[in-house]
């Protein structure tokens, strides 16, 4: 066996570190997949569950730090979006487990706390013996500053669980930020161990062909994939998606030229500067478009600019903006009465509420332009059309004719990450829904050829 085989059959699998529970005393509002999820998170000690939108991510990462405080005795730690946190606040209600929010360590009482992203440095790490990370996939998105930050500060943490629903809408390399925060791997020995650089200026790896195989069964040793119950063996009843009804909006937008000259005829941005303009010079008519959208159903709007945020609050009577810069009070208190469906019309954007939140009293959703993001398109988009939903979803993206470039670029990470995901499942399905629901027992079928006789002496 040659060494590099050697050394890609020596990270196959990880070792658990977790405890086993006994399946009567997880939480029994759960269903069965959710359950069995948490109790195998439990035995691994160390785990990613990358469950979709709407497949409870929320009770099972609630039900992990729980287990955890009951069997160690000492606090868990879950960092969430800001937006999410006194959500599952209220989760824990439901579930009859006790969440504290908490801004600083002075004000963590025993049990369950959860903070923002942002306060982690306001905490102490060896005061927990269990981190959850809610939408996970910060490690990807986030400043890298705070993705490091993130790593080090926990990397002596007994007890991790990592939840999301886009663990790496890009790249497959992305997995090495969940299985370094998880001690299981640093992103630097994935990428020697199972991948290969293709060269030139491009940051682009690959798997290594031979390892393909061996890469996967890896990644099933410490995460769980799962779109849809049936993807680990279980029923999908009360789990069907309703129809969505994408409708794409196209306005007029002038652009200026190098010699500050406006043209007429549009044309197609290529550059971020070109991109930028064209948005900017779009704004009143995609505005207009999505003003003669709106009628007495409920709308939950997105856009990307400040500047859009602000006409389409004046522009949409009894409308609710929601900025970055609001007070948490207002972001919460907003998030509540839209969830409720007691706020008919709310103005956003994706990157403060497109994540973790559930608007199901919803269907109807606006994008006031579009940004280079898929994983932010795809997050919002399932803040309405989620598993629970019980109408059909319908989604106006409204661009200008010169923003072709990001639409295409979106389409193709949408292909892309879709392709992704289904990898991701074929791979690791037989592998974790045998782990998942315990040792499969092979068994010989007997077909007898020859009729028993009994001993004359019986």
């Amino acid at each position: 066996m040659e060494y590099n085989d050697f050394f890609i059959t020596k990270y196959i699998t990880t070792h658990s570190s977790g405890f086993e529970v006994e399946r009567e005393s997880i939480n029994n509002m759960l269903f069965d997949y959710q359950a069995d999820i948490v109790k195998w998170s439990l035995k691994k000690g160390k785990a990613a569950i990358w469950a979709d939108c709407g497949l409870g991510k929320t009770p099972m990462q609630l039900e992990f730090a729980k287990q955890v405080y009951e069997y160690t005795g000492e606090n868990v730690l879950i960092l969430a979006p800001l937006a999410v946190s006194h959500q599952t606040v209220r989760e824990g209600d439901k579930f009859g487990i006790k969440v504290k929010y908490c801004r600083q360590q002075s004000e963590v009482e025993n049990g369950v706390t959860i903070t923002n992203y942002e306060m982690i440095e306001h905490f102490e790490a060896d005061k927990f013996s269990g981190i959850v990370l809610d939408e996970s996939s910060i490690l990807k998105s986030f400043d890298s500053k705070y993705k490091q930050l993130i790593i080090d500060t926990f990397r002596d943490t007994p007890y991790k669980l990592a939840c999301s629903a886009t663990p790496a809408p890009n790249d497959y390399v992305e997995l090495g930020n969940h299985s370094e925060f998880l001690n299981i791997m640093s992103r630097t020995e994935m990428l020697a161990t199972y991948f290969v650089h293709d060269g030139g200026d491009t940051s682009k790896w690959r798997l290594k062909g031979h390892a393909e195989s061996k890469f996967w069964e890896w990644v099933a040793s410490w995460a769980v994939v799962i779109t849809k119950p049936s993807d680990l063996g279980y029923s999908d009843e009360g789990f069907k998606l309703p129809k969505l009804n994408m409708h794409e909006i196209l306005v007029k937008s002038p652009i200026s030229t190098t010699d500050g000259q406006i043209s007429l005829i549009p044309t197609l941005a290529q550059t971020l500067t070109d991109r930028r303009d064209a948005r900017r010079n779009s704004i009143d008519n995609r505005v207009n478009a999505a003003v003669e959208l709106i009628n007495d159903e409920q709308w939950l709007i997105w856009c990307d600019l400040n500047v859009e945020s602000e006409m389409l609050k004046k522009s949409i009577e009894g409308s609710v903006e929601v900025k970055g810069s609001d007070k948490d009070s207002h972001k919460e208190q907003s998030a509540i009465s839209f969830s409720k469906g007691e706020l008919k019309y709310m103005v956003s954007k994706p990157s403060l509420f497109g994540m973790g939140l559930n608007f199901q009293s919803c269907h109807n959703m606006i994008f006031v332009g579009l940004s280079d993001s898929y994983e932010q398109l795809y997050q919002a988009i399932r803040r309405c059309w989620r598993f629970g939903q019980t109408k059909d979803v319908n989604v106006y993206i409204i661009t200008s004719e010169a923003e072709g470039a990001v639409k295409a670029n979106i389409e193709r990470k949408e292909k892309e990450s879709a392709s992704m995901i289904n990898e991701m499942i074929q791979h690791t399905q037989k592998i974790l829904t045998e782990e998942i629901h315990g040792s499969i027992r092979e068994s010989i079928e007997y077909n007898p050829q020859i009729q028993m006789k009994l001993p004359k002496w019986i």
